[in-house]
């Protein structure tokens, strides 16, 4: 069978256009990868103000079941509530507060340095491990030799310099690191609230980017997206404050010191899955080291039956509408996030895979498995 010019001719403008296609898309998709990897942690900074948006916004939705009020009032109403509940914790337990986390911090720093000298006893070498203080481990294990005069020479001037130098580097990076964090936190605020104040004019300009002839399926998807992480959010602050609260009185009751600030980071950790709980955990246990080993044995009892009480009570009932997502699925992408963006991409993990999941199940649902189409 003979095949026409126009016909092969037509085919290798098909070919070419493919080929120019693929090669674009291939560009355009290195370009993005690139993008990402250089302006992760703005993007996740972006990110983390529309979760708090997204969260804003289902708090004045369900604000809405009770008064019947504009959204500006009810987003008003929620956040001087919220801004209310914050001051009153920070007024009332402040003090108490400051006082615990700095009893913490000591507590953590000499539990660590007796895990060192334990592990050292031991014979096991913890040179690669910042535990403790190294370098005041090392001089006071330093030999003196019997009868040994010990002198104490002024310093000179270059080590004068140096120390200043180092104490002005250390505070210069203290004060940077300062004013990051406040700045992060103020840009997420700010986020959050212009996100909350107008959701129907964000979405309707993210819609709009879409081609026209896929804006129908971009709204299905943008809608499914923001109901996934509204349930999700209001399901994670209950969990929260419920493994916040638990850990808190456990921990009174043991008779641990910095109890309610344990407590604090306990429930902020529970926002990550998983890693946050350990991390929380390894932390209570640490700081109850101080109060002997009955204490630290009661407060590892109380920390598996709060991982308990998270993993197998709360996450099924609170969560089982929120996300579906197999345990294994979501561990390995905290650790590839945690690895590839830091603190970040560990943080988010969760979020970012419930987008994920919103978008798979709805292109599942759309191309239908051979089976499925033959049991129809």
């Amino acid at each position: 069978m003979t095949v026409s010019a126009e016909t092969r001719l037509q085919d290798r403008n098909n070919l070419a256009w493919a080929i120019s296609v693929g090669g674009i898309a291939t560009v355009a998709f290195a370009v993005l990868v690139l993008f990402t990897w250089y302006y992760a942690a703005t993007l996740f900074l972006i990110f983390a103000g529309v979760l708090l948006g997204v969260g804003l916004n289902a708090m004045t939705a369900m604000l809405s079941q009770v008064v019947k009020l504009p959204h500006a009032l009810r987003l008003t109403i929620v956040c001087l509530v919220l801004a209310a509940l914050l001051s009153g914790a920070v007024f009332l337990g402040g003090t108490t507060i400051a006082q615990q986390a700095t009893a913490l911090s000591d507590t953590i720093k000499s539990q660590l340095v007796n895990v060192r000298a334990f592990l050292e006893s031991h014979g096991i070498d913890t040179s690669y491990f910042d535990l403790g203080n190294p370098s005041a481990s090392q001089a006071s294990s330093t030999p003196v030799a019997p009868g040994a005069e010990t002198t104490h020479s002024l310093p000179s001037a270059g080590a004068l310099a140096s120390s200043g130098g180092a104490i002005v580097s250390q505070t210069l990076k203290l004060l940077l690191g300062t004013v990051s964090a406040v700045g992060n936190f103020f840009i997420v605020l700010f986020l959050g609230l212009t996100f909350a104040a107008q959701p129907g004019v964000y979405r309707k300009g993210l819609l709009y980017m879409a081609p026209a002839r896929h804006r129908a399926r971009a709204t299905v998807i943008v809608d499914r997206i923001s109901e996934t992480l509204e349930r999700w959010l209001i399901a994670q602050i209950i969990t929260m404050f419920a493994v916040f609260l638990v850990t808190w009185i456990g921990l009174a009751i043991i008779g641990i010191q910095s109890s309610f600030i344990l407590g604090i980071q306990a429930g902020l950790l529970a926002f990550i899955p998983t890693v946050g709980a350990l991390l929380a955990g390894v932390i209570v246990v640490l700081a109850s080291l101080a109060s002997g080993w009955v204490a630290a044995a009661s407060a590892l009892v109380l920390f598996l039956g709060v991982h308990a009480l998270e993993s197998y009570i709360l996450t099924p009932i609170i969560q089982r509408q929120a996300l579906d997502i197999p345990p294994a699925t979501l561990f390995a992408f905290q650790i590839l996030l945690g690895v590839v963006f830091g603190i970040w991409g560990l943080a988010l993990a969760l979020p970012l895979m419930a987008i994920a999941k919103v978008m798979i199940d709805h292109f599942k649902a759309d191309n239908p498995s051979p089976e499925a189409a033959a049991a129809a």
